[in-house]
């Protein structure tokens, strides 16, 4: 039987850190940005840890 293969779309989305937890982008930061602040823009530009509730099905598209 051949490898699974991983989710494309998952592995350019998400980022395992060194402690297995998975980053990923915010939403929102891609278009339109004339009439967002400059804070809400700047707060979206950070990277965030992926919701407990998420992380099961997360693993499972990246194959962990």
């Amino acid at each position: 039987m051949p490898k699974m293969k991983t989710k494309s779309a998952a592995k350019k989305r998400f980022q395992v850190t060194g402690s297995g937890k998975l980053k990923r982008k915010h939403a929102y930061h891609g278009h339109i940005l004339t009439k967002k602040s400059q804070k809400r823009k700047r707060n979206l530009d950070h990277t965030a840890i992926v919701e407990k509730a998420d992380e099961r099905v997360v693993k499972k598209l990246l194959l962990m």
